[in-house]
Parts: structure tokens; sequence; C-alpha cells
């Protein structure tokens, strides 16, 4: 008889397992594929490098965290070298005004621009007379940090040598000073006494611009009529209009001087229609004073309604 299983449904049967040796495990090994082996390892270290960054930024993070770069702005095209050049001039006529017959009038004049808590003496020993007028500023220059600035400022100024009780005065001559200012919060200031510096003579640089290619046989051709125009240049606007170009307009001296001559007339090549033309001009002033002068002109061709064709004056400088 067929027995049945205590479920009452029959069991396959399973597969024959040998027998088990002593020690031995009861699983089986089977071999690993070489690319199984690879990509396994391949992905540890992939998991270790990952790690080792994580960790390498992280602490990088903590001793000098990443800051957003910061525009570097210079204060230089900021700084006020209108208001520089003002105080400077001022504070520059004030330095070279003094008078031993009134001497606290300087120092009072001098404190309108010096930063407070310095000496408004500003080295002066309190002797002597001299003025100062006229002063023209020039270049600043300014500190690479936008704080402080030096104004070149020149100024006419006249001494006085004293004669007995009396103050004979001397002539009018240039001192040229560097004045240092600072920009405070609310203005510009003297941070110091002023250096004199040399005013000396410089030659023209060796990169000036060439004049041009002379137009000899235009420049005979206009000789007169830049003879004319100097003439009437001279003495009212009337008769400058007539010997101007259509549609310019040049003012005249107004008889300031008269014309003397025309010491040399120049016009250089260019196109059909203008071209630049220079001239020295002798003018005669009051008496027997003659000054000599240069001028630069636009010359522009005009066509008459008989077909005639002249070049004129447009444009003076």
């Amino acid at each position: 008889m067929k027995q049945r299983s205590p479920h009452g449904t029959h069991s396959p049967p399973g597969p024959v397992r040998e027998p088990l040796e002593h020690g031995q495990p009861p699983w089986s090994t089977e071999p690993e594929s070489s690319f199984s082996t690879w990509a396994r390892r391949f992905f540890r270290g992939l998991v270790v490098v990952v790690l080792l960054l994580a960790a390498i930024s992280g602490i990088r993070s903590w001793v000098a965290p990443n800051r957003t770069p910061e525009t570097v702005v210079s204060n230089q095209n900021s700084f006020p070298v209108d208001e520089a050049r003002a105080v400077a001039t001022r504070y520059a006529v004030s330095y070279l005004n003094w008078d031993e017959a009134n001497p606290d009038a300087r120092p009072n004049l001098i404190a309108l621009d010096l930063a407070a808590g310095l000496d408004s003496r500003a080295g002066w020993n309190g002797r002597g007379k001299q003025t100062a007028d006229t002063a023209y500023p020039g270049e600043v220059k300014v500190d690479s940090a936008g704080v402080t600035a030096v104004v070149d400022v020149r100024v006419e100024v006249r001494s006085f040598t004293k004669r007995g009780q009396a103050w004979v005065a001397g002539p009018y001559s240039w001192e040229r000073l560097s004045v240092p200012v600072a920009r405070t919060a609310s203005r510009v200031v003297a941070s110091g006494p002023p250096t004199f510096v040399p005013d000396e003579r410089a030659a023209l640089p060796e990169n000036m611009p060439e004049a041009g290619v002379a137009d000899d046989d235009l420049t005979a051709a206009t000789l007169k009529d830049a003879e004319a125009f100097f003439s009437a240049y001279a003495e009212s606007d009337n008769k400058v209009s007539a010997v101007t170009a259509p549609g310019s307009t040049i003012r005249s001296l107004n008889g300031s001087v008269k014309f003397g001559q025309l010491k040399d007339w120049q016009v250089y090549t260019g196109n059909d229609d203008e071209r630049r033309a220079t001239a020295a001009v002798t003018w005669d002033g009051v008496g027997d004073t003659t000054l000599d002068q240069n001028y630069t002109l636009t010359l522009r061709r005009t066509v008459a309604t008989d077909g005639a064709q002249r070049w004129q004056v447009a444009a003076v400088g």
C-alpha cells in the first residue's frame, strides 16, 4: 500500500544529498566571475573617495568658510577734486599772505581750511610783509586709498621791503605750491603746510601731431583772402561776417588791436570742401607795441550763384 502524507497529499521526492562529512559546512560555494569582483572593488573604492572628499571639504569650511568675493572699489574716482582745488587755492593764498603789523590776520584766514588741531601759524615767524591775491589750481594727485591728495597751485605774490617806517613794494612774481589735503566726513581740509616746488620750463613732447602736408597752390591762391579776414577780424563783427563762409558765426576782436601783417600763411591738403590752415599774425597794440600770435583756421569751399568758387574761413581755432 501507498503511504499518505500527514496532510493527505503526496510530496514529490527531493534531491538526494550526500551525507555530510565531519566538519563540512551545511552549504556549498559557487565560483564568482572576474567582472563581479572588479565591479564590487570599484564601487567600494568610489565610496571611500567620496567620503574622503566630503571630510576634507567639511574641515576646510570649518577652518576657512567660503565667502562671497567683495568687489574692490577705488575711492580715487569719488574723491572731491573740485572741492580739493577750491580749498587748496584759498589755503595757498592765505599761506602766502602775511603782515607783521597785523599778525593775527594770517592765522585766522589759514584756520578756514587747515584741519582742526594743527598750528594755524603754519611756520611763519611773524615778521615781514607779503601779499598774494591771484591763484590757479592745477593737477590733483589722489592717494591709492582715496583719503588724501596733493594739489598743485600757482600763486602770484608781491613782497615788500621795509625802509624806515614805510613798506616799499617789490615786483610781482609767481610761486608754485604743492598743497596736501584730506577728505573728512564733512569736507576737504588742508592737512599740513604746503611745500614749494619748482615751476620750470619743459620742452614739447616728441609725439606732437604733424601739421600736415602743405598745399602750396591753395596757400598762394588764398593769401589775400586771409589778409582781408584778419583785418576784418580785428575790427568788428559786421566786417568779419562779410568775409566768412556762409552759415558760420565768428566774433571779432572788436577793435582791441589792429591788424599789422600776416607773417605766415599755410593751407594743408585735405578734401575738396574743407581744409585746415595756420597763420602767424602780427597785431598792433597801443603805441609802438606789437604782438605776434599763431592761429589755426578751418577753410570751407563756397560756390557763388555765377559758379565762381572761393575758400572762406569757417572757424577760428
